[in-house]
């Protein structure tokens, strides 16, 4: 009932920038929460970033400073702009909703994951 579609990760250079996207569609009610996690190869999925539909924001420390986690509510899409990027960032990127959702007549709780990117950066 709810998609999450993850776009704009690649390969980038140390101290590089790149926007990853995250556009949610299906028969949304509510976004709540709209998160950022990475999995780096052999290491568990971590937090990166948390937006609420209020506004406050989470970053984990290793990012603080260097990345900015938005969020257009009217497109239900949300974005992480990664500046300065190093070797460590590389990992698989995921978005993930948290929220509510439609099914039928019925107002349901929304957990959802995208697909995730690949974000790689290297010399």
């Amino acid at each position: 009932q709810v998609r999450l579609v993850e776009s704009g990760g690649g390969l980038v250079q140390p101290g590089g920038s790149l926007r990853l996207s995250c556009a949610a569609s299906g028969t949304i009610f509510s976004i709540n929460v709209m998160g950022w996690y990475r999995q780096a190869p052999g290491k568990e999925r971590e937090l990166v970033a948390t937006l609420a539909s209020g506004g406050s924001s989470n970053y984990a420390d290793s990012v603080k400073g260097r990345f900015t986690i938005s969020r257009d509510n009217a497109k239900n899409t949300g974005y992480l702009q990664m500046n300065s990027l190093k070797p460590e960032d590389t990992a698989v990127y995921y978005c993930n909703a948290d929220g509510f959702y439609m099914s039928g007549p019925q107002i349901r709780a929304l957990d959802a994951w995208g697909q995730g990117t690949l974000v790689t950066v290297s010399a």
